[in-house]
């Protein structure tokens, strides 16, 4: 793994921990003025929905797969993975395909598009 896929894992990762989503300072650390999300809901959502939104959300369990990186341009990055969510069972969770573009300012990096789309059932 690169070490600018380690660095945006992590990155990832953090923005889907518990105690990180609880934190207002922690999600406006991680996501850039102009963020925006389009939800596996359909909805589109802004920085300040998304903050706002946070502290209502049961915490959960995930595992993520087939993480990668790629740079975009020298400070912009593309995540793709797989998302495994669950609050109970494992053999319960919700999977969905994540994207997400990040841009490094002033030596940290914060994400400025997200997107989560439902995986489709395999037959």
């Amino acid at each position: 793994m690169t070490e600018l896929a380690r660095e945006l894992r992590e990155r990832e990762e953090m923005h889907l921990r518990p105690d990180v989503r609880s934190s207002r300072e922690a999600m406006c650390e991680l996501l850039a003025e102009e963020f925006v999300e389009f939800g596996s809901s359909g909805r589109i959502h802004d920085r300040a929905a998304v903050i706002a939104a946070l502290p209502g959300q049961a915490p959960f369990e995930f595992r993520v797969d087939a993480f990668t990186a790629r740079a975009l341009a020298p400070e912009v990055a593309l995540t793709t993975y797989r998302l495994s969510a669950w609050s109970g069972s494992p053999d319960q969770a919700r999977v969905t395909l994540r994207s997400s573009v990040w841009v490094r300012r002033a030596g940290r990096w914060q994400m400025v598009f997200h997107q989560g789309t439902v995986e489709a059932p395999t037959r």
